[in-house]
């Protein structure tokens, strides 16, 4: 029980060592994480089954080779193409947001830093130390949420094109 209390107190202290944009920044990977582990959930459970709905109900089908069963197939994988992309490119634009809100932080901090000197001078480096940090930690905290998403938005991206594809060939015109 204690390991919890001195996590939530260490998680505590690094936000407070961030500044408020750090807030902005958890709040951004956060949300990240969520809608990265729903994809994962949907590529493992939901994506199958409908791939095999879509699969079942075009082999169904007595007639495959006219046009309007060409667009039926078309409209089949379009909407298949569409679940799976489905919340990529808002992880995308997160990923692409993190670093951005990282520079906010280090401006911010900077600021911080530069109205110390200007009020108590060059001298007073323990006054600076607080703006130094707010200007560091969201940056490096903005970094780490880039990269943590990046390589997982890029699989899944990845993924959802492959499984079109397959679908793609597995829907024959023949008959």
């Amino acid at each position: 029980m204690f390991w919890l209390v001195d996590s939530f107190e260490a998680i505590r202290d690094f936000m407070s060592l961030g500044g408020p944009v750090l807030r902005a920044i958890a709040v951004t990977i956060f949300l990240m994480w969520v809608l990265i582990v729903e994809r994962i959930m949907f590529f493992r459970s939901s994506m199958k089954s409908m791939s095999r709905q879509i699969h079942d109900q075009w082999e169904s089908r007595s007639e495959r080779r006219s046009w309007a069963a060409h667009q039926i197939r078309e409209l089949m994988i379009s909407r298949f193409d569409a679940a799976s992309s489905k919340g990529i490119n808002l992880i995308q634009t997160l990923v692409a947001l993190c670093p951005l809100l990282g520079l906010l932080g280090t401006v911010t901090g900077m600021i911080s830093v530069f109205q110390v000197m200007a009020v108590s001078g060059s001298g007073n480096v323990r006054a600076m130390a607080a703006g130094v940090s707010q200007a560091t930690v969201p940056t490096m905290a903005g970094m780490v949420g880039a990269l943590s998403g990046v390589l997982l938005v890029t699989l899944l991206s990845r993924k959802a094109a492959r499984e079109v594809e397959f679908l793609e060939d597995s829907l024959t015109m023949d008959h």
